[in-house]
């Protein structure tokens, strides 16, 4: 099958022609709790008000030897509840050109990496040729290893591939390796804004032209209980297994695992080359709280700094801002601080009724080190749906948030998106708790003409419905079983969109 452009794309937002400075989100994978495993699944998710959190399974370790009511109690948690992906376990190493034996020392978090980037580049619908042939970095959120931890207490092991295993700056560097990646590539700690503050990296070795694109990650295994016990002696956890952000009955938080990723480019590029693209990063922001009473308390000050420099970065005017996806721990004392900031800044602005703030963490957990890339694709899809979904466990505001004078509110139902001058922009919102914050500011694709391609003599446009004759699409996998597999999901896909699957072919 032969494509040939025939007229250029050219796009225009619903207030006139589109700024082209912005960076283009063109390909999404992910794996959440609860089974979701790509972007359909993760909206219908969130739409249907779902919960992915559970009894930590017997297959990381035995809950019922770390859980203790008693936060005082010594070497145990007060929580034995978490969002749990339902397999990080399997992999096939030939696919990805690495041994059996290597691939048993390695992070669950590096190969959950490498699949959820290869679906990711097959989302964009770019050939991964064009990856390594333009200068792609590669940017990971990542601050802890359980597997890790795991290795180190085994003193006789003397695995050779220990060393890479579990190093967290290999991460990144694998998948530039897999891949044939040469732009820059390293891993990103900050704790629970790691892979926002990745997203914030790539974006600005984009706009300094230390790469072409840029393929974002956030990454989080829970493996270990040593982790639980820290943060329940910390007071963090919540004792009940629920999240209910910016509510009364918020008591702590509820850790998860997962992997998102995103692959970005200049809007200008995306355009040019005909990409579907799923919203626009219009500007990021990261600042750090400086000196607070103690390390891990918040600091409204400078969460309000930070969203005030977005919109300025972003030449925005926070009155527009339709959505802010929080942090939304789920905290007594954190939800009020950041519902405040956002309150202040954004809330206030607005004079089309209150602004809609919701949290995915009650639906899928605290990802910690992936969280802010959960919420990054959450809001994402939002922009691109036109749709805000609902939060969960959420029936009365924390009585430290006042709801009304902050002109803010909680969904608790699906809402239309709201928009301004016909532009719908979103914020996303994300802290450490060492005190880096970071956020984003989205907005929606530009609309853009169909482009006009030629195949076999025909002429077609992106969107039309029909065409002159059956056309030949070429299917490409590993082998003969994933062959068939991305045939009968291309199936399923096309049937969904098509209404009926009368003119799909059949295996």
């Amino acid at each position: 099958m032969n494509f040939h452009r025939t007229s250029p794309q050219k796009a225009s937002s619903g207030g006139g022609m589109k700024n082209l400075s912005g960076i283009a989100i063109v390909g999404i994978g992910c794996r959440f709790p609860g089974g979701i495993s790509d972007t359909d699944s993760y909206w219908n998710f969130l739409v249907q008000k779902r919960c992915g959190i559970k009894v930590i399974p017997k297959d990381r370790w035995n809950p019922d030897i770390f859980y203790n009511p008693d936060q005082d109690a010594a070497a145990s948690s007060v929580s034995k509840w978490a969002g749990f992906m339902d397999d990080i376990r399997s992999f096939d190493p030939n696919y990805f050109g690495i041994s059996p034996r290597e691939a048993s020392s390695m992070d669950p978090q590096q190969r959950l990496l490498l699949q959820c980037v290869q679906e990711a580049m097959a989302d964009s619908g770019i050939p991964e040729k064009n990856f390594h042939a333009k200068k792609t970095g590669v940017f990971v959120g990542i601050s802890q290893s359980d597997y890790r931890l795991i290795q180190e207490m085994r003193l006789t092991n003397a695995e050779i591939f220990a060393g890479t295993g579990y190093a967290l700056c290999i991460n990144a560097n694998r998948i530039s390796h897999r891949f044939g990646l040469q732009g820059p590539s390293y891993a990103v700690d900050t704790a629970c804004s790691s892979s926002m503050v990745a997203l914030d990296q790539a974006c600005l070795n984009i706009k300094s032209g230390a790469c072409e694109m840029a393929v974002v990650c956030g990454v989080n295994v829970l493996a270990h209980p040593i982790p639980f016990v820290a943060f329940s002696r910390a007071g963090m956890l919540s004792n009940t297994g629920v999240v209910s952000t910016f509510d009364s009955k918020a008591n702590g938080y509820v850790r998860g695992e997962g992997v998102g990723v995103v692959i970005i480019k200049p809007l200008e590029n995306a355009l040019a080359d005909g990409d579907e693209i799923y919203a626009v990063v219009e500007a990021t922001s990261v600042n750090q709280d400086g000196y607070t009473n103690t390390l891990t308390a918040p600091n409204q000050v400078a969460q309000m700094d930070m969203l005030s420099t977005l919109c300025e970065n972003g030449r925005v005017s926070p009155h527009k801002i339709g959505y802010v996806e929080a942090h939304g721990t789920g905290t007594p004392i954190g939800d009020p601080i950041e519902a405040g900031a956002i309150g202040e800044v954004l809330g206030k602005a607005r004079n089309g009724g209150p602004l809609h703030v919701g949290s995915v963490k009650p639906n899928i957990g605290h990802l910690e080190s992936a969280a802010g890339i959960a919420g990054l694709i959450k809001a994402v899809l939002a922009v691109k749906n036109a749709k805000i979904p609902p939060n969960i466990n959420f029936h009365k505001a924390n009585p430290n948030i006042s709801m009304s004078a902050l002109n803010i509110q909680v969904p608790t139902t699906v809402e239309d998106f709201p928009a301004t001058d016909g532009h719908r922009f979103a914020v996303v919102n994300s802290f450490g708790f060492g005190g880096t914050n970071a956020s984003a500011l989205l907005s929606q694709a530009p609309v853009s003409e169909p482009i006009r391609v030629s195949v076999r003599g025909h002429t077609l446009a992106t969107g039309d419905h029909e065409s002159e004759g059956p056309v030949l699409l070429p299917l490409a996998a590993a082998n003969s079983g994933a062959l068939k597999n991305l045939a009968r999901a291309l199936i399923v896909k096309l049937q969904g969109e098509s209404g009926n699957g009368q003119s799909l072919c059949s295996l």
